[in-house]
């Protein structure tokens, strides 16, 4: 069956998008499209900036000078804004309310008109339906970290954020993990230190080092590029 050409303003895009914090340069005119259905990775070392990315998208921090669009239009983001707009994101490690059950903290992601039927589907897709009227802080950390998955992706959202998602996990569920991002359906962008899941799951990868874009290209390009092996070796050094 054919299927409608890509519209080139459809996706999500940062255009020269830089952030200071004081005299911290945390980004320096970043840029990058994010085109429907992709897996885009953003790696580096600590401190690259990646976090910021994230918080730029989301709107948490605020850019001095650069500009982002939603599908060709201006896109100035909301926190409270995003799951209207169709973006969900993981926090680094767990944050659930703890007062509530599993099912409860995944129904605030939920925003179809049928939310009860979406969180349950998500929370199915994640393995922990199980557990739904369990309090998340009785499970194992490998078991939230799903809980977390299982309340952005009740979401339904176009864009899927994920920070750091393997943190924490075993050999196991990394590769659970892996199986859940490709077949997630939706557009992804990645933030993670595990550098096998990035290259085995995205299409596409930028390499941020001390704020700056250094590179951006498959996994076959980021892995054979001097300026990535150097930015990862001086980290370690």
């Amino acid at each position: 069956m054919a299927t409608e050409p890509l519209n080139d303003a459809e996706g999500l895009t940062l255009d020269h998008i830089t952030v200071r914090f004081g005299g911290l340069l945390a980004l320096d005119d970043v840029s990058l499209r994010v085109t429907p259905g992709r897996t885009v990775g953003i790696i580096g070392p600590n401190g690259a900036g990646k976090t910021t990315l994230f918080n730029v998208v989301c709107g948490f921090v605020a850019p001095q000078s650069g500009a982002l669009t939603l599908d060709g239009k201006p896109f100035r983001p909301k926190p409270h804004h995003l799951t209207r707009r169709g973006i969900a994101r993981t926090l680094q490690g767990v944050g659930q309310f703890n007062g509530m059950t599993v099912l409860e903290n995944v129904l605030v992601g939920a925003r179809s008109g049928k939310p009860e039927a979406d969180a349950w589907e998500a929370l199915e897709r994640c393995g922990v339906a199980e557990h739904a009227r369990a309090l998340p802080g009785s499970l194992p950390y490998a078991k939230r970290k799903r809980v977390e998955l299982a309340r952005a992706l009740a979401a339904r959202p176009r864009i899927l954020m994920l920070d750091e998602p393997a943190g924490g996990l075993d050999a196991d569920e990394i590769r659970w993990l892996a199986d859940l991002i490709q077949g997630a359906e939706t557009t992804v962008l990645l933030v993670e230190h595990h550098m096998e899941l990035v290259m085995s799951v995205c299409d596409e990868i930028l390499v941020l080092d001390f704020g700056r874009p250094i590179a951006l290209g498959s996994p076959a390009e980021i892995r054979t590029n001097d300026k990535v092996a150097e930015a990862y070796l001086g980290a370690a050094a």
